[in-house]
């Protein structure tokens, strides 16, 4: 999965909006801008398919395009929705719960008894809809958005995915592959980058999936640009020849700021972002797998201070790993206070410092041999996942924190942030079994689960964190509904990082990753 070496992917980037092909650029503008065009007069027209187009846009991964339309045709919809009732009264299982799904994703509350029509007087949903193939994906994409409490969305997603499953076998080959995408992709938990081709095909003909296939062209080509930018920084920063049992994966690390911020004028912040990821997983390795006890009270101490003082007194190896902490640190914060107007490097070195504190706690652990109960680890291991320490760097990268007012905001609402932390933390203790071949030293919450309760299997401690996980998700859910102090891009950019995660840490039984793979034959 390493790539340490871009030179044989092609690079090729033209200005901004337009990556075309060079010998027919002008012609390839024109069309691009007349399909533009003809989108847009989509969505000016209205109509009853209006939701269903902005359903595509965003599953085409060019919503961006038309963000302004959108978000103008989706206020107006809420609010003409203050009477829900009256207004989906006569509207079928698919147009309501494209509603209910669009709106949620967006932002906007729609209580969930939107859907009370379509249930008998017994509680049970009502026979004539499991014929609506169509009707009832749409349904199980909106059971997904789900909040806690809200039982009938809970039964929605279990009849739905029931009855779906039965009847698979016998719909034609376009409309099985729809309904098996639906069931293992739903587009709430799945980043929308890694279906788009698969979308282009179930669009094809329309000016939609035409523009599709250029914006595809176009960001491949830039992902293509980052990845080689990414490479050649890893490489230069000379930890690889210190760190020989350390992950060297530039390519791995960079698919999270790029399923995370997917808009192609991120490209930028896509590569500062993926600098602070590279180091968290190496400063995890060096916790994990190089330094002795008493290096690490050190590392951290240097860390929390940013003191160099503190860092002579490290071993070479350790030292420059630092150094390489402090000068990332330092360009990022002068970056971000050069665009802005507001220097954030004090909100990041306090990150790194809560991180390395966890570790540490995780390495006196081991160290000790003190099994922690299954509440502490997860209590200090939603901060060791490292999701923190991202997060912030996009919230400044992003523009969110440009006043100490405004800068707070991420200190003193985690909502958003710890619930991106306890899934990717939980995700990652169910393929820590499987994870790449180190002898290092972690734990995991599967483990300390099963210590407390005697007798339980592997496969029901792993049950029991997959639910942990969906309750999680329940949570983000909501903490993404307005209104809150985050920007949409923000909100938007976390959600990407939870729906990256499963992809992440999906081991098979052969110890490899192949939705990762997958993922990166689809984008490059």
């Amino acid at each position: 999965m390493t790539i340490n070496n871009c030179n044989d992917i092609e690079q090729t980037l033209l200005p901004s909006e337009d990556i075309f092909v060079k010998n027919d650029i002008n012609t390839d503008k024109i069309k691009f801008s007349q399909l533009l065009q003809e989108v847009r007069n989509l969505l000016k027209n209205g109509g009853s398919k209006t939701i269903e187009t902005i359903d595509a846009l965003q599953k085409l991964c060019i919503s961006h395009h038309f963000q302004n339309e959108i978000d103008s045709i989706l206020k107006t919809l809420y609010t003409k929705m203050s009477n829900v009732h009256h207004i989906i009264h006569d509207n079928s299982l698919y147009d309501v719960s494209c509603h209910f799904h669009i709106l949620r994703q967006e932002g906007y509350y729609v209580p969930a008894g939107v859907f009370a029509k379509f249930k008998q007087n017994n509680g049970k949903f009502k026979g004539e809809i499991a014929q609506d193939v169509k009707g009832l994906m749409a349904l199980y994409e909106a059971s997904q958005l789900s909040i806690e409490g809200e039982r009938i969305l809970e039964e929605a997603a279990d009849f739905c995915s029931h009855i779906l499953k039965e009847k698979i076998m016998f719909l034609d080959q376009e409309e099985a592959l729809m309904v098996k995408y639906t069931l293992e992709h739903s587009y709430q938990r799945t980043v929308s980058t890694f279906m788009v081709q698969n979308y282009i095909k179930h669009y094809m003909g329309t000016a939609m999936s035409e523009l599709a296939m250029f914006e595809l062209a176009k960001v491949q080509s830039l992902h293509r640009v980052e990845v080689d930018q990414i490479s050649s920084w890893w490489n230069e920063l000379g930890l690889v020849q210190e760190f020989k049992l350390a992950r060297n994966q530039p390519l791995h690390w960079y698919l999270w700021p790029m399923a995370g911020l997917t808009d192609p004028s991120f490209s930028e912040l896509r590569v500062q972002l993926t600098k602070p990821i590279a180091l968290v997983f190496m400063i995890d390795d060096i916790f994990d797998v190089y330094g002795t006890l008493e290096e690490l009270i050190l590392f951290t101490e240097a860390v929390k201070r940013w003191d160099n003082n503190i860092v002579e007194l490290l071993p070479y190896n350790l030292r420059i790993s630092i150094q390489a902490l402090y000068e990332v640190t330092r360009e990022i914060s002068d970056k971000i206070y050069k665009k802005y107007g507001y220097n954030p490097k004090e909100f990041l070195k306090q990150s790194w410092a809560n991180l390395c504190e966890t570790f540490l706690v995780e390495a006196k652990w081991f160290s000790s041999g003190h099994m922690p109960t299954k509440e502490d680890y997860l209590k200090n291991g939603i901060v060791s996942s490292g999701a923190h320490v991202v997060i912030v760097h996009m919230f400044f990268l992003l523009g969110c924190g440009i006043s100490n007012e405004s800068a707070n905001v991420i200190i003193n609402n985690q909502g958003i942030t710890s619930c991106v932390a306890t899934i990717l933390r939980l995700w990652d203790d169910l393929g820590s079994a499987k994870d790449v071949n180190q002898d290092g030293h972690d734990g995991s919450y599967v483990t300390y689960y099963m210590n407390e309760n005697r007798g339980c299997s592997i496969h029901s401690a792993r049950e029991h964190v997959m639910g942990m996980i969906t309750k999680t998700w329940k949570q983000l859910n909501k903490e993404c509904l307005s209104p809150n102090q985050f920007s949409a891009t923000f909100k938007k950019a976390c959600l990407n990082l939870a729906r990256m995660i499963p992809i992440m840490y999906n081991y098979d039984e052969n110890h490899s990753l192949p939705l990762i793979e997958d993922y990166i034959n689809s984008m490059f």
